[in-house]
């Protein structure tokens, strides 16, 4: 193999080692505005939108321990690696998939080393993100403290207004 080719297949590996998540597309018809608008919505959200040629990715991910079937990659291949919070990165590409169906397919990937398929990734991109997750754990959290504290509230001010009340009969 030529050494231009080792580098390329090198880099393409560590991408896929690094990354926690792996979304395989199939694009056609992009143009380089929309694939800038793409790139920049991905990489927002934590991505990155690579262009890949079939062979280099096969023996990539061959080298990181999986096997990808040639027969699901048709048509140009584009590889979208989640560095952060994969679901806010499949969140992204479904919503630029929506004005877009017809130039973006999404063919499948690998979450948390396993292959998923194209039905399993539009599943994970209708899941809460991190923080969305976060916001309603805490919210479960913090629900029974403030009926707690309402309820405090509630008997500390009864005793106030019953304190009031007898001053008023007394006087």
């Amino acid at each position: 193999m030529r050494q231009e080719k080792q580098l390329l297949l090198d880099e393409i590996k560590d991408k896929i080692d690094q990354s926690s998540a792996m979304v395989l597309t199939c694009y056609s018809n992009l143009t380089p505005n929309m694939a800038a608008d793409f790139r920049m919505k991905v990489s927002s959200s934590g991505g990155i939108f690579e262009v890949v040629r079939k062979r280099m990715l096969i023996k990539a991910a061959q080298a990181s321990g999986f096997a990808l079937d040639h027969k699901m990659l048709e048509g140009h291949i584009g590889v979208i690696f989640a560095l952060s919070d994969p679901v806010s990165v499949t969140k992204a590409i479904y919503d630029y998939r929506q004005g877009n169906q017809e130039v973006l397919k999404v063919l499948g990937g690998r979450f948390e080393g396993k292959i998923c398929t194209a039905n399993d990734i539009e599943q994970i991109s209708k899941l809460p993100s991190k923080d969305e997750m976060r916001a309603q754990f805490l919210g479960t959290l913090e629900a029974p403290l403030s009926q707690t504290l309402a309820v405090m509230e509630a008997l500390l001010t009864s005793v106030i207004y019953c304190l009031e009340n007898k001053e008023q009969q007394n006087s």
